[in-house]
């Protein structure tokens, strides 16, 4: 049992890692379209896709018969992806890759604790405790040294930062401020009612699945929409070519954190699963900004960081050993 639960926080940190690779890989994609709602399409078909191929290997469509007997609400976990993905893409040239990774384990932690306090979406309740608060606060206090730690580690030379990306002042970004947080909070509550979803039907691929097309569904009415009011451009599919192969992992990250996350919230609860991924995000973007990864910008792994992802890692394990 004991080597079951640390195989569960083993995945929860390795699919946090996806996360990191996943924000970063999706601008490529945006460059390549041309406009970040088409992107997002894009890349959530592409996950959508392999997660149709694979339910298929596995058997598991036989369970899609089941969506008419499913409480409705339960099919709505796909619309928190197109909302987290374009988030991203937005967010990243406007606030920085760093203001926008602290702003979604924000919205991460606080809405698992609302989840796993308040026994909300099926998850199961845990009373208020004070290690559970602490490590919260050790999350929040660990990615806001990282944050400062990052915009003070620029190096000079080619393939780093822009002054934009730099800019500390967030005056006036308050709009964006919120989205950043809205998004990440809408993460575990996507993986909470996918894991209803699975008592619904029984068969986690086909779950994932019906998240994703709703996923697709979504943010293609909302590209429609855009692009006939003029508000976005059409996507152009000519820049793909030029795409670097690693711009398509995005989808296969997407499809992975979704199926993983709403398998283990039912067995670790959403804190613990949030306070992993967000380690493991944490981790990954300080090695993606460190070597400058994915063509971002390359951030030197001073002392402060790594300060902060220490934080972020004692807060980590106070939420599971509290729990």
């Amino acid at each position: 049992m004991a080597g079951m639960y640390l195989a569960f926080l083993a995945s929860a940190l390795l699919v946090g890692t996806l996360l990191a690779v996943q924000a970063s890989v999706n601008l490529q994609l945006n460059r390549a379209v041309g406009t970040p709602y088409g992107a997002s399409t894009l890349q959530l078909s592409v996950a959508a896709g392999l997660l149709a191929v694979v339910a298929v290997v596995t058997g598991s469509l036989g369970a899609l018969g089941g969506i008419g007997d499913a409480t409705w609400w339960h099919l709505l976990g796909g619309l928190a992806s197109p909302l987290y993905i374009t988030s991203g893409i937005l967010l990243i040239p406007r606030l920085g890759a760093v203001t926008t990774v602290g702003l979604w384990v924000t919205g991460q932690m606080l809405a698992s604790l609302v989840l796993d306090l308040g026994g909300h979406l099926g998850v199961k309740r845990v009373p208020p405790n004070l290690l559970v608060v602490v490590g919260a606060a050790a999350v929040v206090v660990g990615i806001s040294v990282v944050v400062r730690g990052q915009n003070r580690a620029i190096k000079a030379g080619p393939g780093t930062a822009t002054p934009a990306d730099t800019r500390p002042a967030l005056s006036g970004q308050t709009g964006w401020l919120v989205l950043g947080v809205v998004a990440g909070g809408v993460l575990p509550v996507q993986g909470a009612v996918n894991a209803e979803l699975r008592g619904d039907l029984g068969a986690p691929f086909a779950v994932a699945l019906i998240s994703f097309a709703v996923a697709v569904a979504a943010i293609a009415v909302v590209l429609a929409v855009l692009v006939a009011a003029g508000r976005t451009p059409k996507p152009g599919f000519d820049g793909l070519r030029g795409m670097p192969w690693w711009g398509w992992l995005g989808g296969a990250c997407a499809a992975a954190y979704v199926t993983v996350t709403f398998l283990l919230i039912p067995e670790i609860g959403a804190a613990t699963t949030v306070a992993f991924t967000v380690t493991g995000q944490q981790l990954a973007s300080a090695l993606i900004d460190h070597h400058g990864l994915f063509r971002l910008p390359r951030r030197r792994l001073t002392t402060a960081r790594l300060a902060g992802v220490a934080l972020l890692i004692a807060g980590s394990v106070l939420v599971q050993i509290a729990k």
